[in-house]
Formats: structure tokens, sequence, C-alpha cells
């Protein structure tokens, strides 16, 4: 799976909010100031060449859809940061944010708790 650009995995936070919609739709959701109609079309066209956005006809227009999940984007963006910047090691990972967010035992421990609660379910 390829990488995206900020500005590419910006316009995919809001078609995976959206699930479908045509790029007025998307510029609606983004920040101010807004950027420019042509702007999102092309980060569109571009997402669609990656595939990881496909298109169906509406009338004149297209209404975009996602045809990556959300979940396999963040999986494979997490890996690549473990690999690349922790050597693999998820341990490293964890260690170095705690340490960088001064987390404390206890927000660790309910964190533990939960990863365990979500493994059960």
């Amino acid at each position: 799976m390829k990488q995206l650009t900020k500005a590419e995995e910006e316009v995919m936070q809001i078609l995976w909010q959206l699930e479908k919609a045509n790029v007025a739709a998307m510029i609606e959701e983004l920040p101010e100031p807004k950027p420019a109609y042509n702007t999102v079309s092309t980060i569109v066209r571009i997402l669609e060449s990656k595939g990881f956005v496909d298109h169906e006809q509406e009338g004149r227009g297209h209404i975009y859809f996602p045809l990556v999940k959300k979940g396999d984007y963040s999986n494979q963006s997490i890996n690549k940061l473990v690999d690349g910047y922790f050597q693999g090691s998820f341990k490293s990972m964890v260690s170095f944010f705690m340490k960088k967010n001064d987390m404390s035992l206890s927000e660790l421990e309910s964190i533990l708790k939960d990863i365990k609660k979500d493994g059960k379910t």
C-alpha cells in the first residue's frame, strides 16, 4: 500500500468519515481556509490513481468512495513507523511515547487493560 501525502490523508479522513461524497461535500468538511475546488478534485483523482478511492457517476458529477479501509491504512502506517523509527520493536515505540509524554504507570496499566478487553471481544 502506498503512503499518502498530508493533503491526501486529510481528504481520505473526510471520505472515511462521510463514506461517499462529491468534491463539494468534502470541501465543506475541510477546515478554513477552504481549498479551491480544483485542488481537492486533483487530490481525489490522485487518490483514485493510487487505488485508495473510486467513483460512481451521478448526473454530470462523481460520487467518490474509499476502497481502502481506514483500519487497514492505519495498521500499515503504524507498522511503517515502528519499522522505520523503532527497528520493528513495538516495545521500543511504547517506551519512547511513555517517556516523551511523561506517562504514569497507572495510565499504562489502563491502556493494557483496554488492550486485554479488546482482545476478548
